[in-house]
């Protein structure tokens, strides 16, 4: 059954982005002396990520939601585009809406800002919380027991994304593991010997989890275990770890954007940790941009 699952690795590449599980002028909205509206300036147009994403199906959720999006165009593209378009207006101080989410290292890199969202299209505050299968804790309980102790803040996270622009993701998680050794110490120091027991960990394709996935490896590793890492699309990581083909995954981004994953594998998973608080979707712009703060605060198009 593993090896049926890791085939499905090649197939998902394409979908790798398919999640998440993100200036001058006028900052007023009021163009009734004549002046370009924000809304005007940014053509009515949200720049987002993947079609398919869950922060593009939440996006258009929004549409639907707010009449000060009527009419608005909800431009999909990829995420490396997005992040090529709000560098772009960022360094020009120009306007610009984007489709967010937290962890990211665009946070660390740029001064940006969620607008409210008093409708809740964007569900709140998540959890990336990590998931078992059932039985792994009674088959494992030594691996179970430091996946149940490790986490991180967004803010660290977010900065150790931003440093993995200029190096691997191995290196920034061997780099962090090296230098907070006394944090490793905690998660790992009352659990049993590992003695290469096997532990598989599913993960999505983001760096934020492909950064947790291998400093949980590491950590993992100085206790004995053997660590295997495997990134797929977010679907088929639920699919493993509930049918036991992976053993853990620290990538399920809840309630929302993997909620409907959840929904449909629950019976068969543990939450085992939230190993990550806070995270969140929505729309994302520059700080400059002062007098835009909510959702509502935009003008539908003409």
């Amino acid at each position: 059954m593993l090896k049926s699952w890791k085939k499905k690795v090649g197939i998902a590449a394409a979908l790798s982005f398919s999640l998440i599980a993100a200036g001058c002028g006028s900052d007023s909205e009021s163009s009734s002396d004549g002046e370009t509206s924000v809304s005007e300036e940014v053509e009515h147009k949200i720049v987002g990520i993947e079609p398919g994403a869950g922060a593009t199906a939440a996006t258009d959720d929004a549409l639907e939601a707010y009449d000060s999006l009527e009419g608005w165009e909800h431009e999909t593209s990829s995420t490396a585009a997005m992040l090529t378009s709000l560098g772009d207006a960022y360094e020009a101080e120009e306007p610009i809406i984007v489709v967010g989410w937290s962890p990211h290292y665009k946070f660390a890199k740029w001064d940006l800002k969620y607008l409210e969202d008093p409708k809740g299209a964007y569900g709140g505050a998540e959890q990336i919380t990590t998931l078992a299968h059932k039985g792994f804790k009674e088959e494992n309980p030594g691996a179970y027991q430091i996946l149940e102790n490790i986490g991180w803040d967004i803010s660290t996270l977010e900065e150790l994304m931003l440093q993995a622009q200029d190096a691997s993701i191995e290196e920034v998680a061997q780099t962090w593991i090296d230098e907070n050794q006394d944090k490793v110490d905690e998660w790992i120091a009352d659990a049993p010997e590992g003695d290469g027991s096997s532990v598989e960990l599913a993960m999505t394709p983001w760096d934020s989890e492909r950064l947790t996935g291998n400093m949980a490896k590491l950590a993992l590793e100085q206790k004995g275990y053997d660590v295997s890492l495997t990134q797929v699309d977010p679907a088929i990581m639920f699919e493993a770890v509930a049918e036991g083909d992976a053993d853990a995954t620290l990538a399920a981004w809840l309630p929302k954007t993997h909620g409907s994953f959840y929904e449909e594998h629950k019976d068969s998973l543990v939450k085992v940790n939230e190993a990550i608080d806070g995270a969140k979707i929505g729309l994302a712009v520059p700080t400059y941009m002062e007098d835009t703060n909510s959702i509502e605060d935009l003008e539908p198009a003409e």
